[in-house]
């Protein structure tokens, strides 16, 4: 199983055809989130959402058509298109790929909890310390905490009981992640580059790698820890020294 993050940035159609577009395991949520949602102003969904006053009023317009035939629903894989999902590149998958993604692929959402690839969603916006208070949560990292762990787990576990996790450390507060490191084997790959006489990590490549590794897992069917190594891009490469058994480090020479 592979865990990525959603991005912040969503296209409202594609062209690409999908096999099929499976329903949202939470999809009954995030319909009642988004109802929540449209009592907010622009001015104040700006504050919530942490943006600009043209980002809030688009989010404001698409929280209102979100119930609406008019707001077509699109695979959550080519819905989003921040750089991690940019470097899948999904667009030239085949039947075959995208099949096994909606098998193998999981990703977070403040709004969906955790969706497939093929799952049809709308463009939304939501960040995970937002508060609405007809969740009767803290924040969306709350609410979905008690929902989310099991049945990931369960997906895990029938999945071979190993997670790739490739999802931002944040996403984690969307789980009670000490279960899941304790019942199943989490690989987490890291990207690093030399700069000034050390390894440090460029969030730019980092996302442009786990776009490129996920895309490396689903075009080649990794489901082995062992043969992740042999993932490659623009320099980067497996580092065995300074990798272990669950954290594998990819340096770029």
């Amino acid at each position: 199983m592979i865990l990525l993050s959603c991005a912040k940035t969503m296209g409202g159609t594609s062209k690409t055809k999908v096999p099929e577009l499976s329903e949202p395991m939470f999809g009954k949520d995030a319909s009642e989130i988004i109802l929540q949602l449209t009592e907010y102003t622009p001015d104040e969904l700006k504050k919530m959402l942490h943006t600009t006053s043209r980002l809030a009023i688009e989010n404001y317009n698409r929280y209102r058509l979100f119930h609406s035939d008019e707001s077509p629903l699109t695979a959550a894989l080519l819905a989003y298109t921040g750089i991690v999902f940019k470097n899948i590149a999904p667009t030239d998958f085949t039947r075959e790929e995208f099949l096994y993604a909606q098998e193998h692929l999981r990703i977070t959402s403040f709004c969906y909890g955790l969706l497939r690839p093929l799952d049809g969603i709308k463009p939304y916006r939501l960040e995970g310390d937002v508060t609405l208070p007809g969740t009767g949560a803290a924040s969306m990292f709350e609410y979905w905490h008690s929902r989310l762990t099991r049945p990931f787990l369960s997906e895990i576990q029938k999945d071979g009981n190993i997670l790739f996790n490739l999802a931002s450390s944040e996403m984690k507060q969307l789980f009670n992640w000490k279960e899941v490191e304790s019942k199943a084997t989490v690989i987490t790959p890291q990207f690093k580059v030399w700069k000034n006489g050390k390894l440090t990590t460029v969030v730019i490549y980092t996302k442009m790698a786990r776009g490129a590794m996920t895309r490396f897992i689903i075009k080649n069917k990794i489901e082995k820890p062992d043969d992740l190594k042999a993932f490659s891009w623009e320099g980067f490469s497996f580092n065995d020294h300074l990798s272990d058994n669950t954290n594998f480090i990819f340096t770029q020479e």
